[in-house]
Parts: C-alpha cells; structure tokens; sequence
C-alpha cells in the first residue's frame, strides 16, 4: 500500500532576497571605509550632507593622531561658515526626561522652519569606558525628522559633562546647515558647569515634588542657569511643579543681575504633553534678543573662544608632558620613592615639572 504523504511534510519555500537592512548596512560599512579628502569632506558638509557629517565628527572624536590632522583641516576650512547658529545647553537631574524634553522642544523648532543638531553626550563608564549611546532610541520622532540631526557621544573622562571634542563638532554641524544646536549633558555635577563655555542660553531641568526644590542642585549651576525649567508638570504633579515654581523664583531674585542685563525665568512644562514648550522656546529668543542688542552675544562667543584657547594649551602641554619617554619612567621612580614613604606628591611632582627633557 502506498504511503499517504503527512500533513507536516516540508515544501521548498521561496527564497528570500537579500533585506533592504542588510544592503543599507553593508553600503554604510562600504562608506565608513572609505578614504576621502578633506575638499570632499568640506564640500558635502556645506551641502548638508548627514552621512559625511556623522564621519566627519568620528574623525574629530578619533584619538588616532592621522584621524585627527585631517578633522582639523576640514574644521579649518569649515569655520567661515560657522558661528551662524543658537547654541543652547540643556541639563538636569537624573530622571527629569532630558531627552524626552529636547524631542517634544526640537520637533516643535523644525514645525517652525528651524534646523536642529542635538549633540547629546552619554555618561561612560569608569569601569570598561563603554557607553551605551541610547538617545537615539528615545527620540524615535525626532531621529526620522528631516530637519534634525541627533548624534550620541562618550562623555570619556572630559571634565563638564560634555565630551571633549563637543565644540568641534558644533563648528561642523553649524556648516552644515543647523541654525539650533542643542547640547544634552549627561547630568548635574559639580564639573557640569563645562557646558556653559560653549552654550549662548544656559536651560536647567527640574523636577517638582522630590522633596527640597533647591536640594541637590548646586548654586554654581543655579546662578549660571538663563532659565530653570519644572518639567513633568501634569496631572497631579501640576501644583507642585507650580510650587515649585515661585520657590525657584524667589531664589533667582536674590542673585544679583547677570552681566547679560537678563533676568532669569522659571516656566513650568510637561515635554510628554507638549504643554509650555512654545513658551519656553519664545522666551529663548527672548533672550538672543536682548543680548545681540546690549552686545552680550558678540562678547560671550568671544569669551569662550578665550577660555577654549587656553584649555586646548593645557590639555597640549598634559598631553606632550605624559608622552615623553624620559618623563614616564621618572615618573615610575617617583611613585616608587611616593609608595616608600621617601617622598610626597608635592615634592614629587615638583621635580618632575623642574626636570629639563
């Protein structure tokens, strides 16, 4: 008797071409390989091209020394066409939704006309220095917008919050078309206050209802701040943030006038909501107005740049002092002397600083 063929008997199926994702992935390796001249990278960066754009900024992130002889060419030849665009620094406390907060407050810039780069820097751990470079994937709607551009980076070790090749790559983003750069920073610190040396407005979240208003935040960060933020102001939470609210106010009033001649504001927001975002992004141009008209904006840029000079000289001067070879094993001998009781650190590194190499 012949045998009935089963149920479960397997067929040949269709063969499946190749995925869209995986022929993207593979034109994006092809392309992140390859070697291009700094005239090419300028060139696509002046006409707004995201992907030379994103390259352009691993360069300048790069450590390796050729990575960053080239970053610094193409930064050269695109400077001319930067400084064009409203730097804003956006901090806050853990949990106080950074990011959800620059999404609903960036959508509601480009619904304007505007072209937004957010250069948000993620905490690395001091352990593996990996980081995990999520932002993207809390900004889902503001990622597939056409006139944003969002890029994660490693804080590293950089002091502020902020990663170290941050400016550099706002120069880049500004050439490339972006009139509002916004700089996430991984958080409140003491060192935090980084960010405020390459920012025109200054914003700081916060949460109402976390017990103290003002416990935890430290006063360099309060008096630096252009504006304080009390996000998450619905529901129930909406009176307390509105407490919140003439509690920080009555605190800004007792700090003395800014030398911009601007009074800090405190608005209340729900970036989940999308409540109180226009506000906030009128009283920014607010306050680019009245300080591109008494001069503040001109003379804080120029301010920076100062400040910027003299800690890229330190940074150079740290950098050639540790590579040299004679220094490294005096420094070995010190530590040796320092871990015999022979020494102290001041001592020691006294004669390491007087040593002619």
């Amino acid at each position: 008797m012949a045998k009935k063929p089963s149920a479960l008997h397997e067929i040949p199926g269709v063969s499946q071409p190749e995925t869209t994702s995986a022929l993207s992935a593979a034109k994006i390796k092809q392309f992140r390989a390859k070697k291009n001249s700094v005239d090419e990278f300028v060139q696509a960066i002046l006409q707004g091209d995201i992907p030379f754009l994103s390259k352009a900024i691993t360069l300048v992130e790069s450590t390796n020394s050729k990575h960053q002889e080239q970053a610094n060419e193409i930064i050269e030849k695109c400077l001319p066409f930067a400084n064009n665009s409203i730097r804003i620094g956006i901090t806050g406390v853990p949990g106080v939704g950074k990011s959800t907060f620059i999404e609903a407050f960036g959508k509601h810039l480009t619904s304007q006309g505007k072209k937004v780069a957010v250069l948000a820097v993620d905490p690395s751990s001091s352990v593996n220095k990996g980081s995990i470079l999520g932002d993207k994937t809390r900004m889902e709607q503001l990622v597939t917008d056409p006139n944003a551009f969002i890029r994660p980076s490693p804080a590293g070790s950089s002091l502020g919050g902020v990663a170290q090749k941050t400016r550099e790559s706002i120069i880049l983003c500004e050439a490339a078309g972006f009139d509002t750069i916004i700089i996430e920073t991984v958080g409140v610190g003491q060192s935090e206050t980084m960010v405020h040396s390459m920012v025109d407005f200054f914003l700081l979240l916060n949460l109402a209802g976390a017990g103290d208003e003002l416990q935890g935040i430290k006063r360099g960060i309060i008096e630096m701040a252009d504006a304080i933020v009390i996000n998450k102001a619905d529901g129930e939470n909406e009176k307390n943030a509105t407490i919140a609210q003439v509690e920080f106010n009555k605190a800004l009033h007792l700090y003395p006038l800014k030398e911009s001649n601007w009074q800090p504001k405190v608005l209340v927001a729900s970036a989940l909501k999308h409540i109180g975002i226009d506000l906030i992004a009128a009283m920014i141009q607010e306050y680019i107005t009245l300080t591109k008209q008494n001069g503040y904006f001109a003379q804080h840029r120029n301010a920076q740049n100062r400040f910027w000079l003299l800690s890229t000289i330190e940074q150079q001067l740290k950098a050639t002092f540790y590579k040299n070879p004679q220094i490294q094993k005096l420094l070995s001998d010190e530590i040796q002397q320092l871990e015999a009781g022979k020494t102290t650190p001041f001592l020691a590194a006294k004669r390491l600083l007087e040593r002619k190499c």
